[in-house]
């Protein structure tokens, strides 16, 4: 079990492999300190029954040199802001030069003690109220990624088909492609689920029980429950965590796939068709009665057993074009378009990049533009929107005439630019001494006769119509 202990290149020996000899060799146990000595905390029955008898030693893997590496080179890769007490990712190497005894030595005698995290409100993405984040510090990120490189192995395998959300080899598009199965099979009444904060109200006791069901080992448990129940700093404030796994760290989506395992078990053993994304889950039925029947006894079963709660106001039983998923829309057939509130969020954006008080080049604008919209279109590659595209490759064009307009502030400068793209002299004043607003002024056709389409092209504006199609094509000859 757990993460298999390659010794990797010199490099990495010289980072971790040392200190993890030095405890060894010092035989530090798992029962809270050193020396010889047996594990002696008591643990339910199940707990150390076969296999999980197995698991009792999962620790060693956590703290073997190789996975402490590989965690490391993975923080350093996510970045990410420092927690409470300041470190950046940039300083975490120093101080595993000068502490990495005492890091290892404490995880393997399990009296590791995380410190509190850092809560920061985020807007929510439809702009009615605020996410909590918290963010552990990097040090505490760096154990966390350990013990989940070590966990994942463990439990992912044990998780449903049917859930797709944070686990390796699986992805958003992989649910997407599953619920389109489902509504082409007939399903055509969807129970959308929404559970009110989810991550805040995660209860540790139904957490840990359901590790315990895996895990063996008491050193990892203590640990974990450590970190669920650090405190958070928010404005100057110290606040205690009774429920809740802090959104933000490593380890928080595998505890939340873990809770929500027994709703996905649940589900499975009525025989339902689901698709669950973290805490975002879809059943689908053939019927409105049907529908209400699985909603009313699906939300008894999460708030009795789970102890979560269900939000009534933004669940509900509908057909599938009525509701989002996964930032989609379902068609009855089955086919993929972009949902309503995707796509306003998606124009939001743009204007944020696009907004006219930016004081930066037009290729500065561009180029920030690319680099969404390039990602943006791939994530919705499997829609079919291709009037939508089109009509988003108008309106960014005339938001980027609208900025180019802009920068030449007085009248002159914009009948000579308008003259140098080749609008004829009075085409070119009449536009320039027009009393409209820029953005009128961006949708007259002396400002598209002086910059259309190839003039983008030519400045490198990236087509979302153009990039769609190549995404199609490409998979097309893939067969995906």
């Amino acid at each position: 079990m757990g993460v298999e202990r390659q010794q990797g290149s010199g490099k990495q020996r010289d980072f971790f492999d040392e200190a993890l000899q030095a405890s060894l060799r010092h035989d530090v146990t798992g029962n809270g300190g050193t020396g010889a000595g047996t594990i002696e905390e008591q643990q339910s029955p199940t707990a150390w029954a076969e296999p999980l008898a197995l698991t009792r030693c999962l620790m060693e893997d956590v703290a073997s040199s190789a996975n402490l590496n590989r965690a490391y080179k993975r923080v350093k890769a996510n970045k990410g802001a420092p927690g409470v007490d300041g470190m950046t990712v940039t300083d975490l190497r120093v101080w595993i030069a000068d502490n990495r005894d005492g890091l290892i030595a404490s995880l393997l005698d399990g009296s590791y003690r995380p410190k509190p995290v850092r809560g920061v409100e985020i807007p929510k993405p439809d702009g009615k109220g605020v996410r909590q984040l918290c963010i552990p510090t990097v040090i505490d990120r760096l154990v966390q990624q350990a013990i989940l490189q070590v966990l994942e192995l463990l439990l992912d395998p044990t998780f449903s088909r049917s859930s797709y959300g944070f686990r390796p080899g699986r992805s958003a598009h992989d649910a997407l492609r599953q619920a389109r199965e489902y509504v082409s099979d007939g399903r055509r009444i969807v129970v959308d689920l929404d559970l009110e904060k989810f991550f805040d109200r995660v209860n540790h006791d139904i957490a840990m029980a359901r590790l315990a069901r895996h895990i063996g080992d008491t050193r990892l448990l203590g640990i974990i429950r450590r970190f669920l129940k650090a405190g958070m700093l928010s404005n100057g404030l110290h606040v205690e965590r009774q429920e809740g796994t802090p959104q933000g760290g490593p380890l928080s989506p595998l505890i939340a796939n873990l809770v929500l395992d027994d709703l996905d078990k649940e589900l499975e053993r009525r025989g339902h068709r689901f698709c669950r994304y973290a805490d975002d889950c879809n059943i689908y039925v053939r019927s409105q009665a049907a529908g209400e029947r699985v909603m009313a006894s699906v939300t008894a079963f999460l708030e009795g057993k789970l102890r979560l709660r269900v939000n009534r106001d933004k669940s509900a039983v509908a057909p599938v074009e009525e509701r989002a998923f996964l930032g989609h829309r379902l068609r009855e057939q089955g086919y993929l378009g972009i949902a309503p509130k995707s796509l306003a969020r998606m124009k939001d954006r743009v204007r944020q990049i696009t907004r006219r008080n930016r004081g930066v080049a037009l290729a500065t604008v561009i180029e920030d533009l690319n680099a969404f919209t390039r990602g943006w279109v791939t994530y919705y590659r499997y829609s079919q929107p291709s009037s939508v595209m089109r009509g988003l490759d108008s309106w960014i064009r005339r938001k980027l005439r609208c900025f180019r307009l802009k920068q030449c502030k007085r009248t002159m400068a914009v009948a000579t630019f308008l003259k140098d793209c080749g609008v004829t002299e009075w085409q070119a004043w009449t536009l320039a001494l027009s009393g409209k607003g820029w953005w009128r002024k961006a949708g007259c056709p002396q400002a598209a006769g002086a910059m259309p389409v190839k003039w983008f092209e030519r400045k490198g504006l990236l087509s979302l119509l153009n990039h769609h199609d190549v995404l199609k094509r490409t998979e097309n000859r893939l067969g995906t």
